[in-house]
């Protein structure tokens, strides 16, 4: 058993920021990439799109932990390249839609991957590693899961879950098949819950695209307003209505669970637990001014702000 673990959050292919970032939680590199002496990493998934070093960034995780240097998660990146690149069974095209606006958001892996020979022929086993990745982790005093613990969406998928809580093929086609149980289970682990605004109300995301639904606190127990509830970009609250949530919605991640490490959420500022037993690493490495974030856990149950490390983007 390792000493303790540092989880990573969300990489976007921004190597410096990964290097540096285990450089200051002691990590050296050897001939089989990169180990701590006592601990052990977890990446809490997103390895890929949008950052410079696409191919490197997955080398650099999957060595560790195809070496028991690390352990870690699947985030929606890794699932949204799986379904654009594996060729839906039942009609043309493939699991994901090709469209301008997916290809567009793909496009740094594309970019990495489809460029010459030697990285056509690594991208079959890139693929491979992404669906061995686990949806989720439970290791009895800790848990991790990219998005959201939630035990209604974990019941739907562990039936049909391999083992060490991955996908099977006939599961990653049936999670690409809107307004399914089994995609809606997958959404929220690897996007979060999401409730619907009142029909009068929107906002724009960090891409500019107008959304009707929000991304809720589902650690918190109620009651709410839609902008309490709102688990978004601040810049986007004052769009957000503040009025009772009038829609059905189950939250809290009550305080007796184990603590659980989320990434996804394209936070900013001073990393800060969210609750006393959640905390999330996403502090927004692939804009500029982001920061990649880590957190030392050593069995504590109550987290300490005082055990975030950050290093932050430096171009």
């Amino acid at each position: 058993m390792p000493a303790g673990y540092d989880l990573i959050g969300d990489i976007h292919g921004h190597l410096v920021p990964l290097e540096t970032l285990l450089e200051k939680l002691g990590y050296e590199r050897d001939g089989n990439g990169w180990r701590h002496p006592s601990r052990q990493a977890i990446f809490v998934g997103d390895f890929v799109d949008r950052g410079p070093e696409q191919r490197a960034v997955v080398n650099l995780a999957r060595t560790m932990v195809d070496n028991g240097a690390a352990l870690a998660v699947m985030g929606n990146h890794e699932f949204n390249a799986l379904a654009f690149h594996t060729r839906d069974p039942e009609q043309p095209g493939t699991l994901r839609q090709r469209s301008n606006r997916n290809i567009r958001n793909h496009l740094a892996f594309l970019n990495a991957y489809l460029g010459d020979r030697e990285a056509e022929a690594e991208l079959p086993a890139v693929l491979n590693w992404f669906m061995e990745l686990p949806l989720f982790l439970d290791l009895g005093d800790l848990r991790v899961v990219h998005a959201c613990w939630d035990p209604d969406a974990l019941a739907v998928l562990e039936p049909r879950l391999a083992p060490g809580n991955r996908l099977t093929q006939d599961l990653l086609v049936d999670a690409c098949r809107q307004d399914t149980e089994v995609f809606r289970a997958v959404e929220i682990l690897l996007k979060g819950k999401e409730i619907k605004l009142p029909e009068d109300h929107s906002f724009r995301d960090k891409d500019g695209v107008a959304r009707q639904r929000i991304r809720i606190r589902w650690w918190e127990p109620g009651p709410h307003t839609y902008r309490s509830l709102f688990m978004g970009p601040t810049s986007a609250e004052a769009h957000i209505p503040d009025r009772p949530v009038s829609t059905d919605y189950e939250l809290d991640y009550g305080a007796e669970e184990p603590p659980v490490f989320l990434g996804h959420y394209w936070l900013d500022g001073k990393p800060a637990p969210l609750a006393d037993n959640v905390a999330c690493l996403d502090y927004s490495v692939a804009r500029p001014g982001g920061k990649l974030v880590a957190y030392r856990w050593d069995g504590e149950q109550q987290l300490d702000a005082g055990k975030f490390v950050a290093v932050e983007r430096r171009k």
